[in-house]
């Protein structure tokens, strides 16, 4: 599946940081991770870390599908607001969910603190703005169904969002609690550390077939070689429907921008230089890099053509850099990459993780959505510890059979 289109700002700027070789010869893991994206990488860091003997495989080079277009704004606040959510899985869940969601950014921040590079990682607020009048009066419901959810959220009015970020709009929900992340070195100093535990990666490698017999799978793959493990873990994203046998999200194009370095005397584009988003769906969103550049995006449309996608791109730059300059006018940026990138969106907005039904030993970490990098850090976690053996009542909210 063809993933992207454009210039693609993280690999372009952070080169190829590392290469991994193609299967050359059959292999046994106790787990093959399928997919060396964020999640993929994530995923073989935690297993790793726990003593397991991972293998991991992708059909491209590690970290260029999806991941390398992702825009990586680390948010708890899920695309589905927690009023929608609260009626949709019950108060209990969707409140865990939007803490699961907040407690992943922390461990982001660590696992970040402990590698060679800080992966661009910053702590930031997150403003989330009414688009319009009547979402104003949402966002004062969604305030209060947050605030009994113990999250650390402010509403501002108008007057109080123009003078404290000097954006025009109805109203806004401001959250101390988020961050943002360049995903590609992030997966790719992962990749590098769980293979200094011994876990082997292979690129160029697609599994294409997965067999199981009792307690083992055989995966066979293009080049002539199999891998041998007891458990499969598939983090390929939007292309996971081959395992899954059926298609679990809405498969939709985002398109992003990413403007050349800003100079700025008071070292933030515009105040706490916060991840920005609004309440439209498909909505706008917005954040800054660590050379101190905006990336914004939005635009989102509904089909998975690729060729069709490639001809919109043009356009949607256009209406992205004027809604940039509607938003933050006192920027005056220049586009230095634009690019678009396949996403997946469920019914409730929350990932899939876990097998497809209790007992399986073939698993999925699906992080569709906005909060694909906490989702997937959430995967990690809870993944490791249902191959070792524990049970996590969390993994029922992110059931597959929901």
């Amino acid at each position: 599946m063809d993933l992207r289109s454009g210039r693609a700002f993280w690999p372009l700027t952070n080169g190829l940081m590392h290469t991994y070789p193609p299967l050359s010869g059959d292999e046994r893991a106790d787990v093959l991770v399928i997919g060396a994206g964020i999640t993929g990488a994530l995923l073989a860091d935690k297993l790793s870390a726990a003593g397991l003997d991972v293998v991991v495989t992708d059909l491209r080079d590690a970290a260029f599908g999806s991941t390398s277009a992702s825009t990586a704004l680390l948010q708890y606040e899920i695309d589905t607001n927690l009023v929608d959510l609260i009626p949709m899985i019950g108060q209990a869940d969707a409140e865990r969910a939007y803490h699961l969601c907040r407690d992943a950014i922390d461990m982001v921040r660590d696992l970040t603190a402990e590698l060679p590079d800080d992966c661009g990682f910053r702590e930031r607020g997150s403003l989330y703005y009414a688009s319009n009048r009547r979402d104003a009066r949402m966002l004062a419901q969604e305030h209060a169904a947050r605030t009994r959810a113990g999250l650390n959220v402010e509403h501002l009015d108008a007057r109080s969002l123009k003078a404290r970020f000097g954006i025009t709009a109805p109203a806004a929900l401001f959250s101390p609690d988020g961050g943002e992340v360049d995903p590609y070195r992030l997966a790719q100093h992962l990749l590098q550390r769980a293979q200094s535990r011994g876990a082997r990666v292979y690129d160029r490698t697609e599994v294409t077939r997965l067999d199981e017999h009792g307690t083992e799978f055989t995966a066979h793959t293009d080049r002539n070689a199999k891998i041998q493990a007891r458990w499969v873990v598939v983090a390929t994203g939007y292309e996971a429907e081959k395992f899954l046998g059926k298609r679990l999200a809405q498969l939709k194009n985002s398109y992003a921008l990413a403007t050349e370095p800003i100079e700025q005397t008071d070292g933030e584009l515009w105040p706490t230089g916060c991840l920005i988003w609004e309440t439209a769906r498909p909505y706008l969103y917005a954040r800054t890099t660590q050379d101190g550049r905006v990336v914004i995006g939005g635009e989102d449309d509904n089909h998975h053509n690729p060729a069709r996608r490639e001809r919109a791109l043009p356009g949607k730059q256009k209406r992205l850099e004027r809604k940039l300059g509607k938003l933050l006018p006192h920027l005056h940026p220049e586009t230095a990459f634009a690019w678009a990138g396949t996403f997946g969106e469920t019914k409730d907005g929350l990932a899939y993780i876990g097998p497809r039904q209790t007992g399986d030993r073939l698993l999925f970490a699906l992080g569709y959505g906005g909060n694909g990098i906490t989702y997937s850090v959430q995967a990690a976690r809870l993944l490791t510890g249902l191959i070792q053996g524990e049970e996590n009542d969390d993994l029922r909210i992110f059931r597959l059979d929901r």
